[in-house]
């Protein structure tokens, strides 16, 4: 795949949200710093195949190797002890997340059933993005016949700005497919 987003971000995004947010100096443009994409095991904790298995599917997924997130302190309401697994992540910079996010925007969200956009509500204000998704099977890479079981994931896009609306109007630009009206 082609990196058409970051040529695209370079040659038209910045300057677009340059004007749109009065902003003089071009370094100051908001960018994108890097992407998270993560999965809360739960259950999946205590058993070693579905763990494996998340976690291929997430390396798959992104590109990049996912690693495995152990607990730091033991929890008993959970039943979790401290260094057992209970998630995945994958942290994505530069030509993978770019790869990534353009695989996300025009190949994966477009695939969601009865999709009516991202909310607006996801910024955290300090200018990062987070949204979830409800199961891996969008995503073109994934064969159903070697999942166990269905999973979300959590991705999370830290932006260079500290500003919601700044971050709002780069992600737009970008082609991010916000719902309409309301939060």
């Amino acid at each position: 795949m082609t990196l058409e987003l970051k040529k695209n971000y370079k040659e038209e995004v910045v300057p677009a949200v340059k004007e749109e947010l009065d902003i003089k100096n071009p370094m100051l443009v908001p960018n994108l710093e890097k992407i998270v994409v993560s999965v809360g095991a739960g259950e999946a904790s205590r058993d070693s195949k579905l763990m494996q298995n998340i976690q291929d599917t997430i390396s798959l997924i992104t590109g990049q190797h996912a690693i495995v997130t152990k607990a730091k302190k033991s929890e008993a309401g959970f039943k979790i002890r401290e260094g057992m697994p209970v998630g995945v992540k994958v942290t994505l910079r530069g030509d993978r997340m770019w790869n990534f996010l353009q695989k996300l925007i025009y190949i994966a969200l477009p695939r969601v059933k009865d999709f009516r956009g991202l909310p607006k509500s996801g910024f955290d204000g300090r200018g990062n993005y987070n949204f979830g998704l409800d199961e891996q099977l969008m995503f073109p890479e994934v064969d159903y016949d070697n999942i166990i079981k269905t999973h979300g994931m959590n991705i999370t896009i830290v932006t260079t700005t500290e500003n919601d609306k700044e971050a709002y109007v780069l992600l737009e630009k970008l082609g991010f497919p916000f719902a309409k009206g309301g939060k």
